[in-house]
C-alpha cells in the first residue's frame, strides 16, 4: 500500500520525499523504496525482464534530476514515476513490439496430466493471450500507454492522465477507444455484448 498522507513521522508522503531530497538527497532513497518494485514490475510486462531493471532504474535516475519541478501539491509521486517510466518505455519501442509477437505466438502450455478443466482453462488463456498482445500490438502507442497504466499500473484514468502529461479528457477517449479495441479483439461487440 502506497502512504500518500503524514500521519506522523514516518509515514511522509512521496512529496515529503522529494521535498526533503532537495537539501538531503539521500532522502529521495525512501521514494525509491517505496515504489522501485512496481515500477520494475510494469516495465517488465511491457519491455521484459531484460530491460525493465535498467528502464526501473533510469527511471529514478530520472526522477531525481527532475525533483526541483515535482509538483509538491501532489502527495502521490506513481503517477509522475509511471509517466517517466512510459517515456523510457517508448524509447523501447520496438523491444515492446517483439514482446507482443512473442507472446502472440505463444501457444498454451498445458501440463501433461492434468485435469481436463485445468487444461481447457489453460487453452482459453493461452489463446487470449496471444489474441491479447496481437491487439496490443496493434494500438497506437497513446492509447496502449494510457490502457496498461490503468490495466498494469493500476492508476486512475485520472492518474494516468497525469502521468502521460495529457488532459483527463483525452486519457478517457484514449482509454475508451482501447478498450474497445481489447473487446473486438476476445470477439465480443465494441460494448462488451456478445
Amino acid at each position: 500500500m502506497v502512504v500518500t498522507h503524514s500521519d506522523g513521522p514516518g509515514t511522509e508522503t512521496d512529496a515529503d520525499l522529494i521535498r526533503q531530497a532537495g537539501g538531503s538527497p539521500e532522502r529521495f532513497a525512501a521514494l525509491f523504496d517505496r515504489h522501485y518494485r512496481h515500477i520494475y514490475a510494469y516495465a517488465a510486462r511491457r519491455l521484459g525482464g531484460d530491460l525493465a531493471e535498467d528502464v526501473a532504474s533510469e527511471t529514478f535516475l530520472v526522477a531525481f534530476d527532475r525533483r526541483d519541478g515535482y509538483d509538491v501539491g501532489r502527495a502521490d509521486a506513481r503517477p509522475w514515476l509511471y509517466g517517466i517510466a512510459s517515456n523510457l518505455i517508448a524509447r523501447h519501442g520496438r523491444a515492446e513490439t517483439r514482446r507482443y509477437q512473442a507472446l502472440a505466438r505463444l501457444g498454451p502450455d498445458a501440463p501433461a496430466e492434468a485435469h481436463d478443466e485445468l487444461v481447457a482453462g489453460r487453452i482459453d488463456a493461452g489463446v487470449s493471450r496471444g489474441v491479447l498482445a496481437r491487439a496490443l500490438q496493434r494500438l497506437p502507442p497513446s492509447e496502449r500507454d494510457v490502457l496498461l497504466l490503468v490495466a498494469w499500473a493500476g492508476l486512475s484514468q485520472q492518474e494516468a492522465a497525469v502521468a502521460l502529461d495529457i488532459p483527463a479528457g483525452t486519457a478517457r477517449s484514449r482509454l475508451h477507444r482501447a478498450r474497445q479495441e481489447m473487446r473486438l479483439a476476445l470477439g465480443a461487440g465494441p460494448e462488451g455484448d456478445e
